[in-house]
């Protein structure tokens, strides 16, 4: 008797997807041991990424394509209406898909093995980051977590991202009771880590690639590598929007951390106990030192009180 395989509903979130996303779909297609049933919602776009994607649903019986939602302004937005609006009871796991990457064929084999035969209820894996020029870079963010990362950092790429059916439900009941609110959070992996990890959940994050991660000039968030990718993400703390997404995302959870001074309010006393904190705010030895920088910029800069 053939042994059942894992169902698997992967949501796909496209956008002007129309030079990469056969490729994408193709290697979603190829994945090994798993049943595949694809969900795709094209955000309001310039080229013919609805059309194109309605003309493949229609020549492959696992594919399926939302109607359109009009201007929707971001990949986060696009995901949360994938969570809302596919129905994801009948699957035994839910995979996240950009519209631009090329997954290894044993991708979602060796996220669903490892969800089914061990406690983590999430599985994510760093990448391969890759550009048009030829170069080729592990990106690992598979350190060991810490306690607080999940409100300061993803788990890597939402696009490695594999829910157990169980998390992934209870994050879709969060999401719909907190819809309003929750349209303000800029990265929905971030979001979906803060959830799970607060809520009890755990979480594997595997040190091997599963996909190539395309890099690009159009990417909404990609490889944090270089100086340019440095200076933006100094400029996004400096202007407040990065702490700002901290205190939206505690706040939705509903796990302040309530170990801290200011009641959980991002004030200028807390952003200084949090320079102390460092090492259970980010799993990276690196990226802690860039979280103390980070913490005294937003003292100094972002208008905090008190």
């Amino acid at each position: 008797m053939p042994m059942v395989k894992p169902r698997v509903a992967v949501l796909l979130a496209a956008y002007n997807g129309m030079r990469w996303i056969e490729q994408q779909l193709a290697s979603i297609q190829a994945q090994h041991q798993v049943d595949v049933t694809i969900f795709i919602s094209v955000d309001l776009s310039s080229d013919d990424t609805q059309a194109w994607c309605e003309g493949y649903a229609r020549q492959h019986s696992n594919a399926q394509v939302l109607a359109s939602p009009g201007r929707l302004g971001g990949a986060g937005r696009n995901f949360f209406r994938l969570f809302r609006d596919v129905d994801i009871s009948p699957f035994d796991f839910i995979a996240l898909s950009d519209q631009d990457d090329l997954w290894h064929p044993d991708k979602l084999q060796r996220a669903t093995e490892y969800l089914l035969f061990s406690e983590p209820q999430a599985y994510s894996s760093n990448v391969t980051a890759f550009w048009p020029d030829g170069r080729r870079r592990l990106l690992d963010k598979a350190q060991p977590q810490v306690a607080w990362d999940h409100l300061f950092e993803a788990a890597g790429p939402g696009c490695t991202y594999v829910l157990a059916a169980p998390l992934a439900s209870a994050f879709k009941v969060h999401l719909c009771a907190h819809w309003d609110a929750a349209q303000a959070i800029t990265l929905h992996d971030w979001f979906i880590y803060a959830f799970a990890r607060s809520h009890g959940y755990g979480w594997y994050i595997d040190s091997r690639p599963g996909l190539d991660y395309r890099q690009h000039p159009h990417n909404q968030v990609g490889a944090n590598v270089g100086l340019k990718s440095l200076l933006q993400r100094l400029s996004r703390i400096r202007d407040g929007w990065w702490f700002g997404q901290v205190a939206l995302i505690s706040q939705l959870i509903g796990r302040p951390w309530a170990v801290l001074p200011g009641n959980g309010n991002l004030s200028r006393r807390t952003l200084l106990a949090l320079f102390s904190y460092a090492t259970q705010c980010r799993r990276r030895r690196r990226d802690q030192w860039m979280f103390r920088l980070a913490c005294l910029l937003a003292t100094f800069t972002a208008g905090y009180e008190g």
